[in-house]
């Protein structure tokens, strides 16, 4: 009896070799958004230094963080404090009767044609028009200025709160109609979730225009806050603290900018877009 031959396949593949990967040390990345300003900074600095620009016009980079580090022991919290303040109040006034009104315009025709053309036009007015007549109306307190900011940031959150939720496909509506939600479980279940962003980009909108109107109400009639020190700065001819007081601007209007963008993703999380992004 013959013994069977076995047959081995022919392309066995190798044992592969395991490489132990030690994890990499984590790298300290400078985010892109600093190079351009402070590339800026750098050359504002050597132009200066230079004679290429004079100083008194356009202090060195240099100069301004100093004048900070002397406001700051000199009523530079103060100042912060209270501009902080009216563009919370102002913004936290305007937002939410925007919310309340774009609402009510969007989902009721005849309020549409009642109050809508009469938002169009006041719109249209320039934020320095209404400074007068609120000084004239409410004195120099601070009542002007929070109405003044409220105005800056109703009408950007009450155009997208209406186009947002205009913008809601019908078929979704009329897909929670077929399983009986009530008016206010079809708001809060279908209307705002589709409205969100539109929302949200309002806000954010609303919020910068906050912090521009504070300033124009400032710049007019206050004794304290950022556009006070504009307006200190200018009399004085100062421009060094001018300057100071327009980087403090661009820092706090980043800063909540970054917050809301911060609220925006993580309330938006459930759309892809912003799914990839808080992965990255």
């Amino acid at each position: 009896m013959k013994p069977q031959s076995i047959d081995l396949p022919v392309n066995v593949p190798a044992p592969r070799k395991l490489h132990l990967r030690l994890p990499l040390r984590p790298r300290l990345r400078l985010p892109l958004g600093l190079l351009l300003p402070l590339l800026a900074l750098i050359a504002l600095e050597l132009a200066v230094r230079g004679g290429l620009v004079p100083p008194n016009l356009m202090p060195a980079p240099s100069e301004i963080g100093a004048t900070l580090a002397w406001l700051a022991h000199n009523g530079l919290p103060g100042h912060l404090a209270s501009s902080c303040l009216r563009v919370a109040g102002g913004f936290a006034i305007g937002a939410s009767l925007a919310l309340v009104l774009g609402a009510a315009v969007a989902l009721g025709p005849r309020t549409e044609r009642l109050l809508d053309p009469t938002f169009q036009a006041l719109r249209a007015i320039p934020s320095l028009a209404w400074v007068p007549l609120l000084l004239l109306w409410f004195g120099i307190d601070e009542t002007p200025k929070l109405i003044l900011i409220a105005i800056g940031a109703f009408f950007p959150v009450y155009m997208d709160v209406v186009s947002g939720i205009r913008g809601v496909d019908r078929k979704l509506i009329e897909v929670g109609r077929l399983y009986r939600l009530a008016p206010l479980a079809l708001a809060r279940r279908v209307l705002l979730p589709a409205a969100l962003p539109a929302l949200l980009t309002g806000l954010r909108n609303g919020l910068s225009l906050a912090w521009m109107f504070m300033v124009a109400a400032e710049l007019i009639a206050a004794s304290r806050g950022l556009g006070y020190l504009l307006s200190d700065g200018r009399e004085s001819s100062r421009a060094d603290i001018m300057l100071a007081a327009i980087v403090l601007l661009a820092l706090l209007g980043k800063f909540s900018d970054t917050g809301m963008g911060a609220l925006e993703t993580r309330l938006l999380s459930w759309r892809d877009s912003y799914a990839n992004q808080g992965a990255r």
